[in-house]
């Protein structure tokens, strides 16, 4: 076979024309993750947590009657739960300010987000409250938007403990 014979030969693909490999989004993905992990990047989402910290616990403290009646949640526990928030804000806003975030201050806020996850899935699946579909949307939202920031934070805290091993 000549090679031009050889070029006019279809080449298989491990994914559809004109779409990206798993390969390529794979390492896109790891690219992704590496950059939020790294100190920048993890002082980036530290203020992505503050900020959105801050938009929910304004939205609790002020409008929890209203959210009350939409969401089928106790204004109450809105309203306390505006207040806690406020603590975690303040956390993640001061150790986004630092250079370097110190590991407790992380580990703490860490620990706080997954127990927010925790608190989120009780109360949408405990029973003991029954919160309207839009409750129930808004609580799965607020699990996972902080989910996501938990695992980002305790990606970074790993990411440090090994650079500090190594």
């Amino acid at each position: 076979m000549t090679s031009h014979v050889m070029d006019a030969v279809p080449v298989a693909h491990d994914h559809a024309p004109g779409f990206p490999s798993f390969h390529h989004l794979k390492e896109c993905t790891m690219s992704l993750i590496d950059h939020l992990t790294s100190t920048a990047g993890l002082r980036r989402v530290l203020w992505a947590d503050a900020l959105s910290g801050s938009a929910t616990a304004a939205l609790h403290l002020a409008l929890a009657a209203p959210l009350a009646a939409w969401l089928g949640l106790p204004a109450g526990l809105l309203h306390a739960s505006g207040f806690v928030l406020l603590l975690f804000v303040a956390l993640a806003g001061s150790l986004a300010l630092q250079v370097t975030p110190s590991r407790a201050g992380l580990r703490a806020l860490v620990l706080g987000n997954f127990v927010w996850v925790v608190a989120c899935v009780a109360l949408l699946l405990g029973g003991a409250l029954s919160p309207t579909p839009w409750g129930q949307a808004y609580l799965v939202v607020q699990a996972l938007a902080v989910l996501v920031l938990a695992e980002l934070q305790w990606m970074a805290l790993r990411r440090q403990r090994s650079l500090a091993m190594a």
